[in-house]
Order: C-alpha cells, then structure tokens, then sequence
C-alpha cells in the first residue's frame, strides 16, 4: 500500500533527509521518500502494517523535528 501525505511544520531540507532515513529503518516500511521542496511523505508498506508504520513514523519526525506533524 503506497499513500502520499502532506506535511506541517517541515521547515528544513536536512531535517527531512534525516527523517527520510530515520522511516526507512521502521520494520514493515517497503519505501518512504520525503519532499522537502512539495512538503510531502511518500510511505508504502503493507496494508496490514499500515497504521503501525505511520505511528512509528510520526514518532521518528518528532525526535528530528518536535513541531512537524503527518497530515491525515
């Protein structure tokens, strides 16, 4: 399952290269790729995982970035 989401607060190129690779270590995460030009988060991992890995990946955003939040 692949879904794009918007993203609030991102205010840094770097801050969102570290995201990026901080959701590419969560178990279950098949891809993520994060925009920092579009402000958005391409997550794809399997649709069973799917709520799980988008938790884990807010907590991620929020250790590099306390303020940055994944639009639902």
């Amino acid at each position: 399952m692949k879904k794009v989401f918007k993203m609030q607060e991102l205010d840094c190129a770097n801050c969102a290269a570290k995201m990026e690779e901080a959701i590419r270590k969560i178990p279950g995460v098949e891809h993520a790729a994060m925009n920092f030009m579009t402000q958005k988060l391409t997550l794809e991992a399997a649709e069973a995982d799917f709520d799980r890995v988008l938790d884990e990946a807010q907590k991620a955003i929020s250790r590099i970035e306390k303020d940055c939040l994944i639009i639902r």
